[in-house]
């Protein structure tokens, strides 16, 4: 059996790839970057990954085209498939070729959809039913992965993240955290019913090594969390206290939030925020013998601190 000792990882310069470097588990394996800086590579389905990927036993793939503000694209599914399907396509077959042993896949919890009812999470083989173009190229990238897995022998591993936060954590959950620092009075005191699945990316790239040789996790999906699901007012308070803020929450009620989102054509983002997006990692845990090792309380504070430590030096 092909001993696993020498990695790849994609992304390297993003959130999850660079924090797979600080994983000090990760330290028994060579680590090698297949970088755009570095390399002159993007991944697409025309490049020619050959040569990086000589003596490579397993490629960690986090590279992806993820939502871009303003996008002035005339035709942005195509351009999320370029990358996130084609192009994984493209690296895995020239995994193959190049003897390449396991090919880990970060997707996405997007490809299970963007909402579930309170109490019914994603299972990892419920069917996939993907929303957005993002969501689509991922699933469809899952699908031909394991496609390529069945008549190749390549060992394929489909990791699907929640939302992941952690130090240096930027977009919605950044600009959340930042908001709550300033200790004012927040509008989310009513909205205490729904639940959403996050994930500390120590979380995730724990599992990420997990799976990096584990013989039970080949041509496997697996959901992950912290496994404490939480309410939008829970992350306020989470934030509030990591961040050693006190914090008041206005009970606003959830229909004057529906009624705004209406009005200003924002019910997508009210939705987000009202509704529930949990996921079942029971799969995981006793597929792989693994649960999360820090708690949720620990990622607050890791990611509070990380974020008041920049706000000194800026």
């Amino acid at each position: 059996m092909k001993i696993i000792k020498n990695i790849m990882i994609t992304g390297i310069t993003g959130f999850i790839g660079s924090s797979i470097l600080k994983q000090t588990t990760i330290s028994k394996y060579n680590i090698f970057q297949l970088s755009i800086a570095d390399n002159k590579l993007r991944i697409d389905s025309h490049s020619s990954y050959l040569d990086a990927i000589n003596n490579i036993d397993c490629i960690i793939h986090c590279a992806a085209r993820v939502h871009i503000m303003d996008d002035t694209s005339t035709n942005p599914l195509d351009d999320y498939r370029e990358v996130n399907t084609r192009g994984t396509l493209n690296l895995a077959r020239q995994a193959v070729e190049a003897g390449v042993k396991r090919f880990i896949f970060i997707s996405s919890i997007k490809v299970n959809g963007e909402s579930t009812q309170l109490g019914h999470p994603f299972k990892f083989d419920d069917n996939r039913s993907p929303e957005d173009f993002y969501g689509k190229s991922k699933s469809e990238a899952e699908e031909q992965l394991l496609q390529l897995a069945e008549e190749t022998g390549l060992e394929v591993v489909i990791i699907r993240p929640t939302l992941v936060y952690g130090p240096g954590v930027k977009a919605n959950f950044s600009s959340l955290l930042n908001l709550v620092s300033k200790g004012l009075p927040l509008p989310f005191g009513c909205i205490k019913d729904n639940k959403r699945s996050l994930v500390s990316v120590d979380n995730l790239v724990d599992l990420i090594v997990t799976c990096i040789d584990h013989p039970k996790a080949i041509n496997q999906v697996f959901l992950v969390s912290d496994d404490n699901d939480v309410s939008t007012n829970e992350i306020v308070q989470q934030m509030a206290k990591a961040l050693g803020k006190s914090q008041w929450q206005l009970p606003i009620p959830t229909d004057c939030y529906r009624l705004a989102g209406k009005a200003l054509g924002k019910e997508d983002v009210i939705n987000r925020l009202l509704g529930s997006l949990q996921v079942d990692i029971t799969h995981t845990k006793e597929t792989l013998g693994w649960k999360p090792p820090q708690t949720i309380e620990d990622g607050f504070k890791q990611t509070a601190d990380a974020f008041l430590q920049r706000k000194l030096k800026d």
